[in-house]
């Protein structure tokens, strides 16, 4: 297992013309150049320290604020970050905001977990979130109730198609719903974002879409289906944090691409 230290710079070339020391933003808190500007993000912060451990070269924790841990490497010799974002749009929010303002973040691919709503969507499928469909009323106060389509970095998208078909994957393409309550009132009501074609519900990407819109970044959100709504399916909590490989191989040749 490799040694990690909050806090210690990333003491590779990596990321030269960056003045180096200044502690950034309040919830990542990282120095100056500890941040890559291609990062993944995953909800889990332990999917992120398996990802360091076991896919990254040379790794470095930059943060472990609230035990949302963030490490930079590289992967095959380029530089690449993994930061945690926790559940939600509101959570993912906060920590989008201050890669992309504070930290020159240009490139960010979550990979997560979400449920199927499709019968050809299978367990531990792969899904590309073309675009993200969304109950949340984030963009309804941020566009005063207009409505706003979040979509995936056209580059990325491809990119991350033609890397998964060469290893002869087949991801699923098309919207996914982001949603804003994992406990429903109604708990069918999945069925009417089905019979409009979405794929999976999941419960962040309709906001790192929107952001990377704001700031003129890349964004792209890759997913494994972790449970079906339709089949009632389910993977189990280590499956979820460890056994997802694909999406992170995908979501690693994609960043540095």
């Amino acid at each position: 297992m490799k040694n990690f230290k909050q806090g210690d710079g990333v003491h590779l070339p990596l990321f030269t013309g960056i003045c180096y020391g200044f502690v950034m933003s309040t919830h990542i808190a990282a120095k100056t150049g500890e941040i890559a500007e291609a990062i993944l993000l995953p909800g889990d912060p332990l999917r992120a320290k398996f990802i360091a451990e076991n896919y990254l070269e040379d790794p470095r924790q930059y943060t472990a604020v609230r035990n949302i841990f963030g490490y930079t490497g590289t992967w095959k010799g380029k530089p690449v970050s993994v930061q945690g974002t926790g559940m939600g749009i509101p959570s993912i929010s906060i920590y989008v905001n201050e890669l992309f303002r504070d930290y020159g973040v240009k490139r960010a691919i979550r990979i997560g977990t979400a449920g199927s709503i499709r019968e050809t969507v299978k367990l531990r499928d792969m899904v590309i979130a073309m675009s993200a469909c969304t109950d949340s009323g984030a963009n309804s106060l941020r566009f005063g109730g207009r409505s706003f389509a979040p979509t995936a970095s056209f580059s990325l998208l491809k990119t991350a198609w033609d890397i998964a078909a060469s290893k002869g994957w087949q991801p699923a393409v098309g919207p996914v719903v982001s949603g804003d309550m994992f406990y429903t009132e109604d708990p069918g009501e999945w069925k009417l974002w089905a019979k409009y074609g979405c794929l999976a519900l999941e419960m962040e990407c309709a906001e790192l879409y929107t952001l990377a819109a704001k700031y003129d970044r890349e964004a792209l959100c890759l997913l494994t289906i972790s449970d079906s709504m339709i089949t009632g399916e389910a993977t189990s909590a280590e499956d979820r944090q460890t056994s997802f490989t694909r999406m992170m191989e995908v979501a690693l040749e994609t960043a540095v691409s």
